[in-house]
């Protein structure tokens, strides 16, 4: 019989077993020599893939694509309690309060501050024409007190010849107020190592003025917002801020007929006024939040402030034990603009007085609209003048 063309002879037929032989033991060799982490990728990337597709595939495959996927979702961080922006991040390591204490550039970090750390703080906001005046305030003040000056000329280096000075902070931005520059660097989470704040105008005289013994008084009396009592000789506006003789602190005023239908509220109680203010921390913290507009003036504030304190009659004070000189150097003034052939002083008044009357309008019609929210009626206290704040409950 004849074979076909397909026959193989025994030569032929053993090259090809020896052939199969070699190929699946290389096979076996690539297979056992390949990385498992590569493997794992390939079977996860073809996993996402097939998934794509309306089309069966390995079951197995997507539970196991599933729980590594849940896997990592479980070890994300998400803390609603941090503050804003931060819930990322683990409680541990997030900071809510810094401070002006100035550290070293060398050094271990847990070695930069003194083992007494100031416990107050005192700004000054200030021009280069009224150095000698400030340089005598600051020296009322201690090495308990972090003192922080605030430039409205844009000159710092020229008060490089006083010693405290090299020490104190500055913050430089020309032609605004205290207000102003108390708005972007005071924040309460960044002033709250001290116990109390000043924020101080330029033009104080301070020969019967004792930092140190001012806060004692403060502290005895229990006063959260105060003010040094002024000088009465020296053309003080309101009744409340003129200093009195016959004690430590003073906390009621009479003033003309009319000007207070409530005898516990401003001006007759519960007020101070603004050019030399005290703010203990906790009280910081609301005036700053009630500061925040487009206001830098402050006229007005001081008839607002007994709404951070409660009862504000009993917690807002003058100290007359430690008065000041309110010396009314308009220099401030003098960085406006003449406008219309009026003084550039003229111009700053105006725009202070206008303050004034939309600071007060607007916090009237704030708590206009939230009493409205909560479904009370004021008119029977706003026709009589009355603040409806102290008679409603919070």
């Amino acid at each position: 019989m004849l074979c076909s063309s397909n026959c193989l002879n025994p030569a032929e037929t053993m090259r090809l077993i020896v052939s199969i032989c070699c190929g699946v033991i290389f096979g076996l060799f690539i297979g056992i020599s390949f990385p498992t982490s590569s493997l794992t990728k390939l079977n996860i990337t073809t996993s996402m893939f097939v998934s794509n597709f309306p089309i069966a595939s390995d079951r197995n495959n997507i539970d196991s694509s599933t729980k590594i996927q849940n896997g990592t979702d479980q070890v994300k961080i998400w803390v609603e309690s941090n503050p804003k922006g931060a819930e990322r991040l683990p409680p541990e390591i997030i900071a809510s309060e810094s401070d002006y204490y100035t550290r070293r550039l060398w050094g271990k970090p847990n070695e930069d501050l003194p083992p007494s750390k100031p416990k107050y703080l005192v700004t000054f906001t200030v021009g280069i024409n009224q150095k000698y005046n400030v340089d005598t305030n600051v020296k009322k003040f201690s090495d308990d007190f972090t003192i922080l000056l605030f430039h409205y000329d844009g000159k710092t280096t020229e008060w490089d010849e006083f010693e405290w000075s090299k020490r104190a902070i500055h913050v430089s931005a020309r032609k605004q107020t205290k207000w102003w520059y108390a708005k972007r660097f005071l924040h309460p989470d960044i002033v709250a190592p001290y116990d109390y704040i000043f924020i101080w105008d330029e033009d104080l005289g301070v020969e019967n003025f004792d930092a140190k013994e001012y806060i004692r008084l403060v502290k005895k009396h229990g006063l959260e917002i105060s003010q040094p009592g002024l000088d009465p000789k020296k053309g003080t506006t309101w009744q409340m801020t003129k200093r009195r003789g016959d004690g430590e602190i003073h906390m009621i005023a009479e003033e003309k007929p009319g000007v207070c239908p409530d005898s516990h509220l401003p001006p007759c109680s519960a007020f101070i006024e603004i050019m030399a203010p005290v703010f203990s921390r906790d009280a910081w913290r609301c005036v700053w939040h009630m500061i925040q507009n487009d206001l830098v003036h402050g006229w007005g504030l001081d008839f607002a402030l007994h709404k951070c304190v409660e009862p504000a009659h009993e917690k807002i004070g003058v100290v007359d034990a430690q008065w000041i000189v309110h010396q009314s150097v308009p220099s401030l003034g003098n960085q406006g603009q003449s406008k219309d052939g009026k003084a550039a002083w003229k111009g700053v008044r105006e725009r202070c007085e206008n303050e004034w009357a939309m600071f007060q309008s607007r916090v009237a019609n704030a708590e206009k609209a939230y009493f409205k929210s909560k479904g009370i009626d004021t008119s029977n206290f706003e026709s009589k003048g009355l603040d409806p704040s102290n008679f409603t409950s919070h």
